[in-house]
């Protein structure tokens, strides 16, 4: 079978709430990325968690259907979201509170991004964008992007293996 294509990816938190913000809910995404690459459902080459957003460039693997891994990923990090507020703080879920015919609490955005990646050159131009998103702008969370510790940036810049063991260089796809 040929090699399925790699995405940019991004999904945002509902209302641009910084839900993010709590490292606690970083895990769970990052808990989310490691179990779906070590089921083989995808593999993950860069990414960064915003406080409100976060951006991914990931490829399914063998028959696995992006619309699929994508939705199992947000249903899933959303329930422990949702979960972990209403157990400790209810009155935080009330934002959140859309009481549609399906759902009663929404978390994340519906539709998100899912871009195509076309190349060498716009893979790297978007690994640099999710990098660089912690010290740009108005987000300004780290001095250094090395220092922003939700991010795969580390991975790159300092061959670090260790903090995201799922990771895999975004070369991979090219010489695979």
């Amino acid at each position: 079978m040929e090699s399925q294509p790699v995405y940019f990816f991004t999904a945002t938190i509902l209302k641009w709430l910084h839900l993010l913000e709590s490292d606690k809910y970083k895990n769970i995404i990052i808990d989310s990325m490691s179990y779906l690459v070590s089921k083989n459902k995808c593999r993950v080459f860069g990414f960064v968690i915003m406080p409100n957003h976060l951006h991914m460039l990931w490829q399914m693997c063998g028959s696995h259907k992006k619309e699929n891994v994508q939705r199992d990923f947000l249903k899933f990090t959303g329930q422990m979201m949702l979960m972990d507020l209403k157990a400790n703080d209810p009155k935080a879920c009330e934002p959140f509170f859309v009481n549609l015919r399906d759902r009663k609490y929404q978390l994340w955005k519906r539709k998100s991004l899912s871009v195509e990646m076309f190349g060498r050159e716009v893979m790297e131009q978007k690994l640099d964008y999710i990098h660089n998103n912690p010290v740009q702008g108005k987000w300004m969370l780290v001095n250094n992007l090395i220092d922003y510790k939700y991010s795969s940036v580390r991975f790159y810049e300092q061959d670090n293996t260790t903090d995201f063991h799922f990771l895999s260089h975004y070369m991979e796809y090219y010489e695979s």
